[in-house]
């Protein structure tokens, strides 16, 4: 075993090749993030959207962003008009995450858009998620880079997405496996 090597992570490229932004505007985030944002205390939704759109965040009308939330870098963040975002639901948005108009995003759940290139030197490697409108990603999902979810699509508690969900569809487990149509469709009348 002493033949397989390992990769030194000393000379691994850094995080900051995802912050397309300059440091003190990361850094000033950081600070803002945790009075505004992540503060379990600080209970007004609208402030917390302000201070987000004011780092850039695409937020819509009549959405609802709860306490405990975090935001990697908010101006990768792109949320349409009513969706609700739940309390300790993270964004850990190295590249962009896009939510589609009346989407749920519930509590804990964990969306990531980066990776590593761990055969490689892992460097980091980032792609995109989209979440269609009306997609309800339950309590503690993990949203992976890449994942696209189709529209009222619903993903069940402790499911994890790294491939595309087609619409309408119930997905569950650690292979978000197809279980179920969310809507039934109506015969023509």
């Amino acid at each position: 075993m002493s033949d397989i090597p390992v990769i030194d992570l000393s000379k691994a490229p850094g995080e900051r090749a995802a912050w397309d932004q300059p440091a003190w505007k990361v850094y000033l985030w950081a600070i803002c993030e945790l009075l505004f944002v992540t503060n379990a205390w600080q209970i007004s939704s609208g402030l917390r959207i302000r201070v987000l759109r004011a780092f850039g965040a695409e937020i819509g009308n009549g959405v609802i962003f709860r306490p405990r939330t975090r935001v990697k870098f908010p101006w990768k963040l792109h949320i349409g008009d009513r969706s609700w975002i739940g309390e300790g639901v993270w964004f850990h948005n190295q590249d962009h995450i896009y939510i589609g108009h009346d989407a749920v995003i519930s509590q804990e759940t964990f969306l990531t858009t980066g990776s590593h290139a761990h055969r490689r030197d892992m460097a980091l490697l980032t792609r995109p998620i989209r979440i269609e409108a009306g997609v309800w990603v339950t309590s503690r999902c993990v949203i992976l880079g890449g994942a696209s979810i189709g529209r009222n699509a619903l993903t069940k508690p402790l499911t994890v997405v790294s491939g595309v969900i087609p619409p309408n569809i119930i997905v569950n487990g650690p292979d978000a496996t197809p279980i179920g149509v969310r809507f039934a469709q109506e015969a023509p009348k």
